[in-house]
């Protein structure tokens, strides 16, 4: 593609050399550089493409954009100065697939939690109306029914337009994906064209990386701020930040809720392990997810069907088909009617969702055992707030390893308990080894009683300095109980 057309829409500051060039391939990672192709230099968290530009150039690039020129500079090589790298990696990636994005239906969710369940679902229901679609997901990413490995919440912005640009050819319509904060702040999203945002809900998260929460809330509200006037802005009204996504967005405006009134209203008429029974519309609906937190998450799916004009009684026979994304309250239950849920809650706030929805279908005769651990290299701060909150609300805690990565297990763990009292300590054993921490957790509960373990949900690894060790919740909860009924 010539270059001229790779930086359409770029915001250029200073070009050295000639742009009437054809550029064969573009690249952000030097190692993945070729001859006659365009080498993006991001300053990332990890290290600078700026100190790689030389063995780029080594590598045969015949385009440089970056942010700082360089002192020598080659005079085979063209150069293209931008502020921001990272922004115009976006906008580059997808000229050069010839932006996808505005060739299907592309929505983006964000929040803090429920962004993997609502894609997976919109997936889901997109496909039982007879839509090809795609998904971008933190569990993995698809196109119709071929499963591409996830590696990060969204791709970075060459992978995605890659991906998107399949999807286009394999003749889908409509795209679903997550949006994460890390995603908007790094440009990752720039240069798509989206019909459509979704917020969800905005809680504490992230703060190892967002210097506040307040930093953290606007980069969310960011997303919505970049929405064209053809685009929808579905936002969740109960959440106190609801209505601050809304402010200033060009998108049309629209809301749902269960306690607010809104343009999308639910009720639950009935909450059990076997599923929901829903009021939308004034239409009963069973449905085979739990709690109060998946009524929300039908209730965005729901809507987006609606602002696509899709029939309603078609949609809603849909939505009782549905079925639940894996780890996200994925429950199993033994001979002994032992009750096992795995769940990927991982802030304060999704743990008080996922045991109040326990404690809300459970009567007081049941134990509630909750297995918890936070993972290592991330947000601090929500530690003690998320051992406190399985404290109070379960009968007896067991904290220990999540994926500590590069941090000591046991300070991890020392952290959440500076969050506890002495009473809330009284409920608490340590117990390290996540396998033996579950294996204690199956022990310990009767018949009827409930064993929660929280943080990994689908994660099939637990990452310990670096290595990434086979592990699975799930399966260990199965050997631990010889599960029989799933």
């Amino acid at each position: 593609m010539n270059l001229q057309e790779l930086l359409y829409k770029v915001s250029v500051l200073k070009v050295v050399g000639t742009t009437n060039i054809e550029v064969l391939d573009i690249a952000f990672d030097s190692r993945k550089v070729k001859v006659n192709s365009l080498f993006i230099a991001v300053k990332g968290t990890q290290s600078d493409g700026h100190t790689y530009i030389s063995q780029t150039i080594k590598a045969g690039v015949s385009v440089i954009v970056l942010e700082d020129m360089p002192a020598d500079l080659d005079d085979k090589t063209t150069y293209i100065q931008v502020e921001d790298s990272s922004i115009a990696l976006g906008i580059i990636a997808a000229n050069f697939y010839e932006n996808p994005s505005g060739k299907l239906k592309l929505v983006g969710i964000t929040g803090t939690n429920g962004k993997t369940t609502i894609v997976s679902l919109l997936s889901q229901i997109f496909t039982l109306l007879n839509v090809k679609v795609g998904m971008l997901s933190t569990i993995q990413n698809k196109i119709i029914d071929e499963v591409i490995p996830s590696t990060h919440t969204t791709p970075d912005a060459l992978h995605l337009n890659f991906l998107l640009n399949r999807m286009i050819k394999e003749g889908c319509k409509y795209c679903f994906m997550e949006v994460s904060s890390h995603a908007i702040a790094q440009g990752r999203i720039s240069g798509l064209n989206f019909s459509g945002g979704i917020f969800t809900n905005i809680t504490q998260d992230h703060l190892d990386y967002h210097n506040t929460f307040t930093e953290y809330r606007d980069v969310k509200k960011s997303f919505f701020d970049i929405l064209p006037k053809s685009a929808f802005a579905l936002s969740n009204k109960d959440d106190k930040n609801g209505m601050k996504m809304l402010e200033g967005t060009k998108a049309k405006k629209c809301t749902y809720a269960l306690k607010s009134v809104a343009d999308y209203k639910c009720r639950v008429l009935e909450n059990q392990f076997e599923g929901l029974l829903l009021n939308i519309n004034k239409v009963d609906v069973s449905v085979k997810l739990i709690g109060d937190f998946n009524a929300y998450n039908m209730l965005s799916v729901y809507a987006v069907t609606n602002l696509f004009d899709f029939e309603d009684n078609e949609v809603l026979t849909a939505l009782s088909m549905l079925t639940a994304v894996e780890g996200r309250f994925q429950y199993l239950q033994s001979k002994e009617k032992i009750t096992a849920i795995v769940d990927y809650a991982h802030t304060d706030d999704a743990l008080k969702n996922v045991i109040s929805t326990i404690n809300n279908i459970r009567s007081n005769s049941e134990q509630l055992i909750t297995v918890v651990g936070c993972g290592g290299d991330r947000d601090k701060t929500k530690r003690p707030l998320m051992a406190a909150v399985a404290c109070n609300l379960s009968n007896q805690v067991i904290l220990t390893a999540d994926n500590p990565r590069s941090e000591s297990p046991n300070a991890i763990i020392e952290d959440m308990l500076e969050g506890l009292d002495l009473i809330q300590k009284k409920k608490v054993l340590v117990i390290t080894d996540r396998a033996q921490a579950i294996k204690t957790a199956c022990r310990l509960a009767n018949t009827n009683d409930i064993v929660l373990v929280s943080g990994k949900g689908h994660e099939k690894y637990q990452e310990i300095n670096g290595e990434k060790f086979p592990f699975d919740d799930l399966e260990e909860l199965k050997q631990s109980l010889n599960i029989i009924i799933q």
